[in-house]
């Protein structure tokens, strides 16, 4: 493989990246632990739950005994009973509206009701609206509750593109509506309003079943509550500019929902300026009237007589007044405005724990979507967890198995804290895309410690902003799909990208989203939203988009090496960015068109990745991040170390275990327990089909979760069977595993399929 040294080799004055260490579970990401803002970056330490707070626990439980329904109540009252075959759709839509009625107008982020599940499986035909605030939905561990999904007629998706390879928003209609109104389109759980605007009360009560959900939540877009906007005194062009807090209201339009304490969507409309500032123009794409620029802010203060509002934190980008007043050309011969959009009804604090959900495909085989860049059931693209206009709401310790398309997805959400989940496999990868772990018009949210295997992205894309991934393990790349976003943070991430991880891989129903069919390239661990090809979907990814000390490596051919890629782990990568402000990637000064083909390029140096910046810590957003003393040594380059080596011994034994090695770390500490795991290795030179990892934990100690494995256990003994997707190991390869414990005491007397482990890492 052709690479630069800036890019794929470790530069000359650092030391030698160490291997990834997999998902970082259990991470301490409260206030206290988080580092203060690093001069020339962005400020991350109020992203995720409720700016930095802890996840709740049982001191924020509501007393009152109705807001607590109990899996025996849920048998008794809703007739929500595991394994019994019966549909539970109804019945738990019907526990979740007696929590809103009775428990939520009263509710708040310290009285939170609870609706707990038992162990077992629960069959559901259509999508759940999880619509009351301060609710969690607990299960009894991601393993051993299950939400079984197999979509009824009215939620599958009656119209198709043309094609039949996508569904067709667009073609989906009723009345005044249509099926783009639903995006990113149905799911298991849907966390949004269900409130319909007056004006549809109409069409909503006329739609048949399978439109009904189109004129839901409407109550919250732009082009029902949105207030236009007017010129800022001395630039009346701009209602508001980068780093200003006032945004000016226009002189009419009702200000109901604008108090203070209420989260706004400041919707800046795009312009033709705008797409050349972004290297778009010309392009083959037609140019869009929407707002790629946008983001929630909470409304700091209302001067109704001025009709100003003051944000929470000051404008990541300009605000014209409308799509011509920067002195633009109208696109498409129309003028389009921004908007002040208040967030009319949102659903907030509401938590999804320790539960499990697939999409069950009758007649369809789940090996068939590994490494398959199409779409297999066009019809039943449902996601998993669709949070749209939500905030403080999170997402800890869930499984998710073979979705129909995102296993998590946003639009419109902020505040967000999607920690500890294990996300495996989706039906449908291809046009229109599908099966990405998705962050759209997501901002100040965390993502920590998940596992993501065999989806297609993990993806930030429509003006996605302040974002922190960090500690997570993904097989596909980290992804920065296109339409302004910016100021996202991704550290202490493993990215093993491998060769089958490409477009071309692909058996029905191929292409990407925008249209067109798949490419020849590689996806790399890295993907960036070129301006021009950008502009068929959403428009270019925006400026300072931050890797830091990552493991990111990709296989360049079937069964070969994996080579490092931005492998210089202390020093800092800004996408989109010169030091100052924007700058396209570009190669001699040419903007590239596409990333495609481009991914392997040096972009430092003033070609839109600004590397001038190193940092000796382990995290830019944490103080700690193994319960270690936190580091005082930041903002410098990194002392270089002589890189070391071992070579392993290779054996022709005929047992497993004498070629497989097995070695402990402990990722995290806290106070009552840790997160750890086992780097299998194996030292021959035949592949090995499968692994078990044993070991006894002291008294007083158990394991609480787990991940990439199969667990079984008597009294203190603790068994790990390889899961299917790690179980076969290379000669010289790895495989990794991992588990959360309650207590402190660490494994002892570990054999790996019947052989000593041999030590720690």
């Amino acid at each position: 493989m052709v690479a630069t040294a800036a890019l794929l080799q470790v530069p000359p004055d650092v030391a030698e990246a160490a291997p990834g260490p997999g998902a970082l579970p259990g991470l301490d990401l409260g206030a206290a632990n988080r580092r203060a803002p690093v001069a020339g970056l962005y400020d991350w330490s109020k992203a995720g739950y409720r700016g930095g707070a802890a996840l709740p626990g049982s001191g924020e439980v509501n007393p009152n005994a109705t807001c607590q329904v109990t899996a025996a109540e849920l048998a008794s009252q809703y007739n929500v009973k595991p394994d019994d075959g019966a549909d539970d759709t109804n019945g738990i839509q019907a526990a979740i509206d007696g929590v809103k009625s009775a428990c939520s107008p009263s509710g708040s982020y310290t009285k939170l009701s609870t609706i707990t599940f038992p162990s077992g499986r629960f069959d559901v035909t259509h999508e759940i609206h999880v619509d009351a605030d301060y609710l969690i939905l607990r299960g009894a561990g991601k393993d051993a509750t299950k939400f079984v999904y197999k979509p009824d007629a009215n939620t599958l998706y009656d119209a198709l593109t043309p094609d039949g390879s996508d569904w067709d928003e667009d073609g989906m209609t009723s009345g005044a509506g249509k099926g783009g109104w639903l995006w990113p389109g149905r799911g298991l759980f849907r966390v949004q309003s269900r409130g319909v605007n007056s004006s549809y009360a109409s069409d909503y009560a006329s739609a048949p079943a399978n439109r009904k959900d189109i004129f839901e939540g409407t109550v919250n877009v732009h082009w029902k509550a949105g207030v236009k906007l007017r010129g800022k005194p001395g630039d009346t062009a701009f209602s508001a500019r980068m780093g200003d807090k006032v945004v000016h209201l226009a002189s009419s339009g009702a200000l109901t929902s604008l108090a203070a304490g209420n989260l706004v969507n400041i919707r800046a409309a795009n312009s033709q300026k705008f797409y050349e500032q972004q290297q778009a123009t010309p392009t083959t794409f037609p140019l869009l009237n929407m707002h790629m620029r946008q983001q929630i802010f909470t409304i700091a203060a209302l001067d109704t007589s001025a009709r100003t509002i003051t944000l929470d934190k000051p404008l990541e980008y300009d605000v014209p007044v409308n799509s011509t007043s920067d002195g633009s050309a109208p696109i498409e011969g129309a003028t389009y405005d921004s908007k002040a959009a208040p967030l009319v009804d949102p659903v907030l604090g509401v938590g999804f724990e320790n539960l499990g959900f697939t999409q069950d495909m009758p007649g369809l085989n789940p090996a068939e979507a590994n490494n398959n860049y199409g779409n297999m059931a066009p019809a039943a693209e449902m996601h998993g967890i669709v949070f749209k206009w939500a905030a403080n709401s999170w997402v800890r310790g869930i499984r998710a198995d073979m979705t129909g398309s995102h296993p998590i997805v946003t639009e419109e959400a902020k505040n967000l804290q999607i920690v500890d989940n294990e996300l495996n496999g989706s039906w449908n990868k291809g046009k229109g895309g599908n099966g990405y772990f998705r962050g759209s018009r997501v901002w100040d949210s965390v993502y920590a410690g998940n596992t993501s295997t065999l989806l297609r992205h993990f993806t930030f894309q429509w003006s996605a902003s302040g974002n922190v991934v960090i500690g997570n393990s993904f097989d596909s790349d980290l992804n920065l799909h296109g339409g302004w976003e910016r100021n996202n943070l991704f550290e202490l991430n493993t990215v093993k990208v491998p060769y089958a991880h490409r477009s071309g891989n692909c058996r029905a129903n191929c292409g990407e989203e925008g249209g067109g069919g798949p490419d020849d390239s590689n996806w790399f661990p890295i993907w960036w939203g070129a301006g021009k090809k950008a502009v068929k979907w959403s428009g270019a990814s925006g400026y300072r988009n931050v890797f830091f000390n990552n493991a990111m490596t990709k296989q360049l051919a079937d069964n070969g090496p994996y080579d490092d890629f931005y492998a210089d782990r202390h020093r800092v990568y800004s996408f989109g960015w010169d030091g100052s402000a924007y700058k396209h990637l570009d190669v001699g000064g040419t903007p590239i068109a596409d990333w495609a083909k481009n991914e392997q390029r040096d972009y430092t140096g003033g070609h839109g990745v600004d590397a001038s910046k190193t940092d000796a810590a382990a995290s830019l957003f944490l103080k700690s991040v193994d319960g270690t003393p936190p580091s005082s040594s930041t903002g410098r380059t990194s002392t270089p170390t002589t890189p070391t080596s071992t070579t392993p011994t290779t054996t022709t034994s005929s047992n497993p275990g004498a070629c497989l090695t097995a070695a402990f770390a402990r990722k995290s500490v806290w106070d009552n327990g840790y997160g750890g795991g086992f780097t299998v290795t194996n030292t021959c030179s035949a592949a090995v089909g499968s692994w078990t990892v044993e070991f006894d934990l002291p008294a007083g100690t158990a394991v609480t979760s787990s991940w990439s494995s199969v667990l079984t256990k008597t009294g203190q003994h603790y068994r790990f069977g390889n899961a299917t997707h790690n179980g076969s190991v290379k000669p010289g390869g790895t495989a990794t595993f991992g588990f959360n414990a309650a207590g402190q005491a660490l494994p002892v007397a570990c054999t790996i399929t019947g052989t000593k482990c041999g030590g720690t890492e």
